[in-house]
């Protein structure tokens, strides 16, 4: 069955994880979902990378963190934060990819 992201999160966000780096972070509704798209690994690296055109060697870590059911990625920021051509100080309006995000579970 094919499922969007944002119909089944209750949360999807970025933010600044340093001047270095983003964090996104997606909570799930409930403890079912979160589980059948852990396990099904339907939020991996290569998804993530395709969703925002980065290469592998980018993302820092992807963690499934139960007791949260969220799921963490931070990569490197394309752009320091705060330097010239930079457009979203804060990170926090990174998300938008995720958003679009469908899997099959």
């Amino acid at each position: 069955m094919k499922y969007k992201l944002i119909d089944v999160a209750s949360v999807i966000r970025s933010k600044n994880s340093g001047p270095y780096e983003l964090t996104f972070d997606v909570i799930f509704k409930d403890f079912d979902m979160y589980n059948k798209v852990k396990a099904a690994k339907a939020i991996d690296e290569k998804a993530f990378c395709r969703l925002y055109n980065i290469p592998e060697s980018d993302i820092i870590k992807l963690v499934y963190f139960d007791p949260a059911k969220a799921v963490k990625v931070t990569i490197v920021r394309p752009i320091p934060s705060g330097a010239l051509g930079e457009t979203d100080v804060y990170g926090a309006q990174q998300h938008a990819p995720l958003m679009k995000y469908e899997f099959e579970l």
